[in-house]
């Protein structure tokens, strides 16, 4: 009974549900369905073509008896759900961001902008997003107006788990778990890409290498049974071991995203490519880096030797260092990844069953795609429960990956953020995604000195000039943004960003300045030295001051960020429907990664450079105001002599 109860909960009464639910997401966009209706008054579509976003990897074909047959993951539920919050592959993966990818109304805001600002661009963003729709051949218009219902199931089980390493060697598939069938099947799925000039060259852009049957992968040699031996189909269904599956590369595909819009010229900057042609190279280390996750970890300690903590964090049951992305994200549970694990047999209960949550930095949205679902939101598997879990799991990333340290220094409190994550804090999209210190001095009686970085809940507004706030702002040079007919300088157009203007997030262990910015991922407008994996920031200590309290906030989605998705999409509704849900759930209200509280002392007038210390430093900048008024008059007697001299060398040391 124990096998046949999860049959009876996922009856065809739910799947019926399922697809009801995933049409309403549908409906609610359909006005992308169409020509392109214009952006903002006087900006200019980028007449780009399918071919300037080709990339090589497994091509659409809409052959029903291939990609068309990328399974919803419902189907998964029957063996792989319902037995435990924690560590059930369905029951974690489903209220990931990965999971929702594809009902995520920022995202089908930031859709739309992006097929305004160049045509048909929104094809690209489909790729990683709706990967089952891409492959089937429903993205041809970059809008989701051709999706099925099972295409909303976003980066869902059949596909990644059908994903081949595009390079056969030792970390390709080794194998079937079921005797008696060809023992590696990965040649017969690249020779086709081969001959064809399709093996991609570089990681990222969603790149992949898809298996064109329903042949499954894994990380795991020791599946005693091919439970998988036959698809609703009645087609076997074979199960290989994959070591790819346990390797950042896996991840790699897409988690650096580069713009083959643009090309990296002699001088370092980008250039809009000649439309309608691919890119000239396919390289992506010659396309704008939009986002550099993957490369940020590859060039930090955790890809080479790896980081142990003793504290334990975000690696769950992992012995020793946490080098994947897999090892934080994915993080080893005791338990088992179906519905046999309690049977009683202690072979079906793994030490390192992964974790399917892939926890991340995103704080509110998945809220927002159960309220859009109504009464069906449980029917794709977003219950409260999952929702709550996935929420917190959210939150305790957020606050694993990083360390708060504060000190006082002369008349200085220096906070130091210690960045404890394997790529940069923060990471991923850098759209509205921002984290900033705020200090709260305090007096003698618990009352409200002065503030830093003061952030304001009900407007969410956020006061930066007198704080830290570590982001990325990419935007348009003036060449580009004449071609579109925008303002050249910042901005939140993604597709149409080609230069950097800013990027201050913290570097991960094993930074150093040449490899980061070989990848395209180097600091912009501002300096780490090689090694740093953390920043310092001081601030004055107001007088009346006897006690400090700071938090360093991360916050999902900025204001500013939701009122361009709001006021610049003209094409439809969903940026305005995005606001709404923003403001709805609270505004993408900070998180507090850290806290921390010092209490201060009286600085030492001697200690004129703040550094904690009265030396030769201080000393050089009495001198320097000898005989005159200012903040090297120790005694307030109208000038800098001999009697302020007295002091410093007083307190010397």
């Amino acid at each position: 009974m124990k096998m046949l109860a999860p049959f009876h909960r996922n009856s065809r009464a739910r799947v019926t549900a399922i697809i009801g639910a995933s049409a309403l997401f549908a409906a609610g966009v359909a006005s992308t369905v169409g020509a392109f209706m214009g952006g903002p008054p006087g900006q200019t579509q980028i007449p780009t073509t399918h071919e300037d976003f080709r990339q090589p990897g497994t091509q659409p074909n809409a052959d029903p008896e291939q990609f068309a047959a990328v399974l919803a993951s419902n189907n998964c539920t029957f063996c792989h759900s319902d037995f435990s919050p924690t560590f059930a592959p369905y029951d974690t993966w489903v209220s990931s961001m990965m999971g929702q990818s594809a009902r995520d109304p920022i995202w089908h805001a930031g859709l739309a902008i992006a097929n305004q600002d160049a045509n048909l661009s929104g094809e690209f963003c489909i790729r990683c997003h709706a990967p089952a729709a891409w492959l089937g051949g429903r993205s041809a218009t970059g809008t989701i107006a051709e999706f099925n219902n099972d295409d909303f199931d976003s980066i869902n089980c059949h596909f990644c788990h059908r994903v081949v390493n595009p390079e056969l060697g030792a970390n390709s598939a080794v194998g079937y778990s079921a005797p008696g069938q060809d023992p590696d099947p990965d040649p017969e799925v690249l020779s086709p890409l081969a001959a064809a000039g399709l093996i991609p060259q570089g990681i990222g852009n969603a790149r992949y290498v898809v298996d064109p049957r329903d042949v499954r992968r894994g990380p795991f040699s020791d599946v005693p049974i091919n439970f998988h031996g036959s698809s609703f189909l009645g087609e076997p269904v074979w199960l290989i071991t994959s070591p790819f599956h346990s390797k950042s590369e896996f991840c790699s595909t897409c988690h650096d995203v580069s713009n083959p819009v643009f090309t990296k010229n002699a001088a370092g900057q980008y250039d809009l490519n000649a439309l309608n042609t691919q890119h000239p190279t396919q390289l992506p280390s010659q396309m704008f880096p939009e986002q550099r996750t993957y490369s940020e970890w590859k060039n930090s300690t955790f890809a080479t030797t790896g980081v142990e903590f003793a504290d334990g964090r975000f690696g769950g049951n992992l012995s020793g260092p946490m080098k994947s992305c897999q090892d934080c994200h994915m993080p080893d549970q005791v338990g088992g990844g179906c519905i046999f694990w309690n049977t009683g047999d202690p072979f079906f209960t793994r030490q390192n069953m992964p974790s399917h949550s892939l926890a991340g930095s995103n704080t509110w949205v998945i809220e927002a795609v159960a309220y859009q679902a109504g009464s069906d939101a449980e029917s794709i598997g977003l219950t409260p429960e999952r929702i709550q879990n996935a929420k917190a799991r959210n939150i305790q990333m957020l606050r694993d990956a990083s360390d708060l340290t504060v000190t006082q220094q002369g008349s200085n409190l220096k906070v130091r953020v210690i960045n404890q994550s394997g790529h940069k804090l923060p990471s991923g999209y850098p759209e509205g995604r921002r984290m900033w210190v705020n200090v709260r001095f305090l007096n003698a009686a618990g009352s409200l000195v002065a503030e830093r970085g003061a952030y304001d809940l009900t407007t969410a507004e956020l006061i930066t000039a007198d704080t830290k706030v570590y982001e990325a702002r990419h935007g348009s040079t003036p060449a580009v943004a004449a071609a579109a007919g925008l303002p050249a300088g910042p901005n939140f157009h993604l597709v149409l960003a080609n230069t950097k203007f800013k990027d201050n997030r913290i570097p991960p262990r094993g930074f150093t300045n040449a490899a980061f910015a070989a990848d395209g991922c180097g600091p912009v407008d501002y300096t780490y030295e090689d090694g740093q994996y953390w920043d310092d920031t001081l601030f004055a200590i107001p007088a009346g001051a006897t006690q400090a309290v700071v938090t360093l906030n991360y916050q999902t989605s900025s204001r500013e960020y939701m009122e361009f998705l709001r006021d610049t999409n003209t094409t439809d509704t969903t940026g305005q429907t995005a606001f709404d849900l923003w403001t709805m759930f609270g505004k993408s209200a900070p998180v507090d990664m850290d806290t921390a509280a010092l209490t201060l002392v009286p600085a030492n007038p001697a200690d004129l450079n703040g550094d904690g210390a009265v030396n030769g430093a201080d000393l050089g900048i009495l001198l320097g105001g000898w005989g005159q008024p200012g903040p090297t008059d120790l005694n307030h007697d109208g000038t800098t002599n001999g009697a302020d001299l007295g002091m410093l060398l007083g307190s010397w040391g």
